[in-house]
């Protein structure tokens, strides 16, 4: 089955919400500066709040080590997301700090040369997306033949995913923007979403 991330988590209503519908993932912006950020106290208080079954997903970007350590030490987060120019020698550490944690690391899909870093990343999973946020899709094209198993994200709704999972192979589907209605998250959206990618009998 493939798994869903919903990601940029900003409200106690947002858990509500992946709570009924109990996504694989879900994600919260833990750098500081982008639109869906969050502060440590909120961050700590939407984990608390979220049901057990859900990991936490803290996406990075470009931040040292300490402070990734820090969300994960006072396990506010279950795994850590890379989404900036992050090394392998960062993801060696991350895992050799904690042994069986999950890293995601997000690739930004312009052309092929972006595809070799990215399979060739030490992270458990590889996220193909756009950009930082875009609401953007890339050329889906440029992925048919990717080496390794990916999550695919960047610019995905309820309405795109079908051709999305037609045309491509993803182990999993990671959306933001996508099931925002005016920046902030839609329930009717987020489980238009996640019938579209499991089918409506598992909601």
């Amino acid at each position: 089955m493939r798994t869903v991330k919903i990601c940029g988590l900003r409200r106690k209503e947002d858990i509500e919400a992946v709570n009924v519908l109990l996504p694989e993932y879900a994600g919260m912006i833990l750098s500081s500066g982008f639109r869906r950020s969050l502060s440590r106290e909120t961050a700590a208080e939407l984990k608390a709040a979220l049901d057990k079954r859900i990991k936490m997903c803290g996406v990075f970007v470009n931040e040292e080590t300490a402070f990734i350590r820090s969300f994960l030490e006072e396990g506010i987060i279950d795994i850590v997301q890379l989404h900036g120019n992050e090394k392998n020698s960062q993801i060696d550490e991350l895992h050799s700090l904690y042994p069986g944690l999950t890293v995601f690391k997000a690739f930004r899909v312009r052309n092929k040369e972006d595809l070799k870093e990215a399979a060739e990343s030490h992270a458990d999973h590889v996220l193909l997306d756009s950009g930082t946020g875009t609401g953007r899709t890339f050329d889906w094209e440029l992925i048919r033949d990717f080496p390794r198993p990916y999550i695919l994200a960047g610019g995905l709704d309820p309405e795109n995913v079908g051709e999305a999972l037609r045309i491509l192979t993803p182990i999993g589907l990671d959306v933001s923007s996508g099931v925002e209605t005016d920046g902030m998250k839609d329930p009717l959206k987020m489980k238009a979403f996640v019938e579209a990618v499991r089918g409506k009998e598992t909601v």
